[in-house]
């Protein structure tokens, strides 16, 4: 019986050893192979073509939506209403865009910030103190220019469409 309990207790052992290894493992294998920047490009063309593949579907459902208005009255809100949604489209994924490529910028100037504080001997109370200032800076100053861009971008992209479907609307009559 005493050897049946120590067989039990090996197979036991060796099989945590076993899994807790393949977990590590493949903590190791996730770990080298999102470490790669092949990655990273992977997934930031998917993430991509996922938001324009969505985003398409939603611009053709806004231009089938006009389409089937038929003949707009004279006053064009039809054509108002569809391209303040179009600039709105386009306005957003400027915006996504932008913030993907804002974003590794924005980390890599905040870690040189805070690198060059502590190679200047602050202390590190006052370096916790001063990234956190930092941060709130950086982040309020990205904020800012990507609601400015995103909203001059939805604003030109909302006037174009206009006059693309208005110019449509009267080379049909």
């Amino acid at each position: 019986m005493a050897d049946n309990m120590e067989e039990e207790l090996e197979s036991s052992s060796a099989s945590t050893t076993a899994s807790s290894s393949s977990s590590s493992s493949s903590y190791k294998l996730f770990l080298r192979i999102m470490s790669k920047r092949r990655t990273w490009v992977c997934m930031f063309v998917l993430v991509y073509a996922i938001i324009l593949t969505s985003s398409w579907n939603f611009l053709k459902s806004i231009l089938s939506w006009y389409n089937t208005q038929g003949q707009p009255s004279s006053s064009g809100w039809p054509a108002l209403y569809a391209s303040v949604l179009l600039g709105a489209v386009f306005g957003v994924l400027s915006m996504v865009a932008a913030l993907a490529v804002m974003v590794p910028a924005t980390l890599v100037t905040w870690i040189a910030i805070v690198v060059l504080l502590a190679f200047f001997g602050k202390p590190r109370r006052a370096l916790v103190v001063e990234g956190r200032k930092i941060t709130r800076e950086i982040g309020g100053f990205v904020i800012k220019i990507l609601l400015k861009e995103g909203n001059l971008v939805a604003a030109v992209c909302a006037v174009l469409g206009y006059f693309a479907l208005v110019r449509r609307n009267t080379e049909a009559d």
